[in-house]
């Protein structure tokens, strides 16, 4: 019987945006996280020969791939490295160079202007295209493990958002472990990737660190993670975030075409430009007709169901209490009808045998004579 190959592919994707805010305020911080990312990769590769290893990059402009290369470095043989790890360091080292420069010459061209957010959703899209690739190209008895970790500084962003769920719900979906580790601040759109996926989220308490946490945290393989002592793993935020003030919200507005979120009612969709009307009392059968997809209504969008079960709860007893005063008023009217009749008109009822009059109550086997009446 053929022997089985365990592969672990592992994808990093580094954020090199000049808009990190850390990067600005300190430039030397690039180039520690390079150090750290190489000497990462390199306790990867040396875990197994089979290990496989793939490293991005991802800025406000761009995202390309830096090792594996069509371009590979020139280098010399030395008798004290190891060939593979001179050759990833040197290739990724000179790529990177190449791409800083290409993007510090877009900002000299005003019709090249770069993004103000670092595509992070991009590389992550081309990773798992990467992923796809070798598991089709890959032998029958070969069996790949993939996963991704993106180290960034930067913030989340809401315009994001869709394509951020695409590739959490497709890494799912294909058994793609996502890792995040935050340079600077929580990030709570990948916080949602890490929970969904599986993988490990972590904020690295302080920079001079990071080789440290990289190595202890992100190194082991997902399948002995559960047996070390990993940092507790933080609370994760469901809530769907507006697009036009990026905060997180319990109930907003939906558009119906593009999806996006809003916090306030808008006439018009920031992002696909469609016009809606001003929202009106609707009746039940327009809320079924936009729940149902009308492109041209925004329809309430709630990420909890317990407020709706709650306010129908609270109609169904303003209606009950509503019900029994207008009982109870009726009772007291036919109450005061009746005794406005026992006070003027004498009473003559025969029930089974028996007269009943106003002053006496006299027994007969007949009907009521004409005296009685």
């Amino acid at each position: 019987m053929q022997r089985q190959i365990e592969t672990s592919l592992l994808v990093i994707v580094l954020d090199v945006s000049s808009l990190q805010r850390i990067v600005k305020q300190e430039m030397k911080i690039l180039p520690l996280c390079l150090d750290s990312t190489i000497v990462f990769a390199k306790a990867h590769l040396i875990q197994s020969s089979n290990n496989e290893l793939a490293i991005m990059v991802c800025h406000n402009h761009s995202t390309k791939f830096l090792y594996p290369c069509e371009i590979t470095a020139e280098i010399r043989q030395m008798d004290d490295q190891y060939e593979k790890f001179t050759m990833m360091e040197h290739t990724v080292r000179q790529q990177l160079q190449r791409i800083i420069s290409e993007n510090i010459l877009l900002w000299a061209f005003p019709m090249n202007i770069p993004l103000n957010i670092s595509l992070i959703s991009g590389a992550l899209n081309m990773a798992l295209c990467y992923i796809a690739r070798l598991k089709s190209e890959k032998i029958a008895s070969q069996k790949l493990h993939p996963r991704i970790l993106v180290i960034t500084a930067s913030n989340d962003s809401a315009t994001q958002y869709m394509n951020y769920m695409n590739i959490f719900f497709t890494a799912q979906r294909m058994n793609v472990i996502l890792d995040v580790c935050s340079l600077d601040q929580e990030l709570t759109l990948l916080q949602q990737g890490c929970d969904i996926t599986g993988g490990n989220y972590l904020k690295v308490p302080q920079l001079d660190e990071l080789l440290q946490d990289l190595l202890c945290v992100f190194l082991p393989d997902p399948s002995v993670r559960s047996e070390l002592v990993l940092p507790s793993p933080v609370k994760v935020d469901y809530r769907a975030a507006c697009f036009c003030h990026q905060e997180l919200i319990d109930i907003g507005y939906v558009c119906s075409k593009c999806f996006t979120i809003f916090c306030k009612f808008n006439s018009i969709c920031t992002t696909c430009h469609t016009v809606f009307k001003m929202p009106g009392r609707m009746s039940m059968k327009m809320k079924n007709k936009s729940m149902c997809g009308s492109r041209r209504t925004l329809f309430v969008y709630s990420v909890t169901v317990e407020y709706l079960k709650q306010q129908r709860l609270k109609d169904i007893v303003k209606y009950v209490i509503w019900i029994m005063k207008c009982f109870a008023a009726l009772i007291i009217f036919l109450n005061l009808y009746y005794n406005s009749l026992y006070d003027t008109i004498p009473i003559d009822l025969r029930i089974h045998g028996i007269t009943f009059d106003g002053n006496q109550t006299t027994y007969c086997s007949g009907p009521p004579s004409k005296d009685t009446i």
